[in-house]
């Protein structure tokens, strides 16, 4: 992913403070991780607000039985994978 220059003012308190933290190469690795997670946290923010569904049942049918058979059927599944494993050798 390419990058490109942008021009963003910021207190003199606050680039002090990053400086300190991270020193005066390391400002732009900062900004950008920050503005990030920041990015994130928003849409985070705004999926919860939203008022429709995310999780549609229809999107899930291994789930139809119930998040416990299924729990029950996958850790089976695992189990007989490593017994044919172990019969088989490495």
């Amino acid at each position: 992913m390419g990058t490109r220059r942008t021009h963003v003012l910021l207190p003199e308190d606050l680039i002090r403070e990053i400086d300190e933290l991270v020193g005066p190469r390391g400002r732009s690795a900062f900004v950008v991780d920050t503005a990030r997670n920041e990015v994130r946290r928003q849409r985070l923010l705004q999926l919860l607000q939203n008022k429709e569904a995310v999780w549609k049942d229809e999107d899930h049918p291994e789930l139809a039985e119930g998040a416990a058979a299924w729990v029950r059927r996958s850790r089976a599944e695992d189990e007989a994978s490593r017994s044919r494993k172990r019969r088989h050798g490495p």
